[in-house]
């Protein structure tokens, strides 16, 4: 995500610099930093218009107590280093635009969930109908105390939006776009689960809009749930990725198989099962527009750029 946003940046025109824990060739600044204490980095910050932090440690990955303990400190040490610094500084950014994730909300089979109505995970076993494994509890605290932390910064004179974001979908290697593309080519890309979960989604190329948007629209601030508007079931949604790959059937994987594979593949199974029915109700009430809003076309069109760019 970070490399495709400061590529997009870059390309627009804006002078991007990447704060980074380690070195990398690109075409962009790159300026090291830990993600715990300030640095030399903290120049390039003072001055700037936008910091955009996407810091945060893999969630692909078995949560054993190592793995939970980096993936929070990852996320909740970076921001509140960054809300300190911004604080501190003499000329801050005007806006600053902080990751966080859909996940924050319930599984949800019954209703959609956006930012004014939207009830947060964590109790769904205090109701029959909503019964999940107690392990989902974890995430959904990380993301509670990632905003609380973010929120909680005092920078009065920095705009903060936290980004909610859904499953990003780009036409490139190693995200979620390349992975289900190849279990779909392998005969694998069947109904995940009972079909029943809902998928919330983004188009890139709508992430990069709405990036741009929040950045541009100086009356929105808070939480935004950057996803498309119309999430759908698993069991359609896996469908239609069939459909713009052009194949027919795939091997569907019950509950119990995806367990067994997200412990071989040192995974959570909670990445595929959570129900996740999120909407972007405040980018729409701002005037948004996606151009991707229905997932049989955004899967058409990021398998037909997929191979353009492979070919």
């Amino acid at each position: 995500m970070g490399r495709l946003l400061a590529r997009h940046l870059q390309q627009s025109g804006h002078i991007v610099t990447v704060l980074t824990r380690g070195p990398y060739t690109a075409n962009w600044q790159t300026v090291h930093w830990d993600g715990l204490t300030p640095g030399s980095w903290v120049e390039h910050l003072n001055g700037a218009d936008v910091c955009i932090n996407l810091a945060g440690c893999s969630v692909n990955c078995r949560y054993t107590a190592r793995h939970r303990r980096e993936i929070y400190d990852s996320r909740i040490r970076s921001t509140e280093l960054l809300g300190r610094v911004i604080a501190s500084l003499e000329n801050p950014p005007a806006v600053w635009l902080n990751s966080s994730t859909a996940t924050i909300y319930r599984h949800s089979l019954d209703r959609e969930m956006d930012e004014a109505t939207g009830e947060f995970g964590g109790n769904e076993a205090l109701n029959h109908r909503r019964q999940v494994p107690k392990s989902w509890n974890f995430s959904v605290g990380v993301v509670r105390d990632w905003e609380q932390a973010f929120f909680s910064a005092q920078t009065p004179n920095t705009r903060k939006i936290a980004l909610r974001t859904a499953i990003l979908f780009a036409p490139e290697p190693g995200g979620a776009f390349a992975v289900l593309s190849y279990l779909i080519r392998a005969g694998l890309g069947g109904t995940q689960g009972n079909g029943h979960q809902f998928v919330s989604w983004i188009h890139a190329e709508d992430f990069l809009r709405a990036i741009d948007f929040l950045i541009a629209h100086h009356e929105v601030d808070g939480p935004v749930n950057l996803a498309a508007p119309n999430p759908l079931a698993n069991r359609d949604f896996m469908a239609g990725f069939r459909d713009a790959w052009q194949v027919p059937n795939g091997f569907p994987a019950p509950a119990p198989m995806l367990e067994l594979a997200a412990f071989l593949f040192r995974t959570e199974s909670e990445l595929v099962l959570k129900s996740r029915c999120v909407v972007p109700g405040r980018l729409l009430d701002a005037g948004f527009k996606f151009n991707w809003p229905n997932w049989p076309e955004a899967a058409a069109n990021l398998v037909s750029e997929w191979k353009r760019l492979t070919r």
